[in-house]
């Protein structure tokens, strides 16, 4: 089964194509498959938050669940608000890096953040 994206304008993932065009019907959006495979080249790394928001390095996001730190006794609360994000490849789903109040320099995984 071929990999169809998710909707470039609202991130439904229940899009479907229908001849050369991928359709959203969430929220009818149409757009052509050869331009969708031309933007996932050159787009390269593409991080959403847990409610499929992309994020960009410098965002602000807050942390949506409690989290244990190996090595500490405490942990990343949830609420917390982390301030300017850089985002980096990592092959162990990581790709959040930046300093957590607290806590210091720490890399997040993208489905326990939100977008502030």
């Amino acid at each position: 089964m071929e990999n169809i994206p998710n909707c470039p304008e609202c991130g439904s993932e229940y899009t479907y194509e229908e001849g050369s065009l991928y359709i959203c019907p969430m929220c009818a959006y149409e757009w052509n498959k050869d331009a969708a495979a031309e933007v996932e080249e050159e787009a390269g790394l593409v991080v959403k938050d847990a409610n499929g928001n992309i994020l960009q390095d410098g965002d602000s996001v807050t942390v949506i669940k409690d989290l244990k730190v190996k090595g500490s006794s405490d942990g990343i609360k949830v609420g917390t608000k982390i301030k300017t994000i850089r985002l980096v490849e990592g092959n162990d789903g990581h790709n959040i890096d930046c300093k957590v109040p607290g806590v210091g320099a720490i890399k997040l995984k993208q489905e326990f953040v939100k977008k502030a």
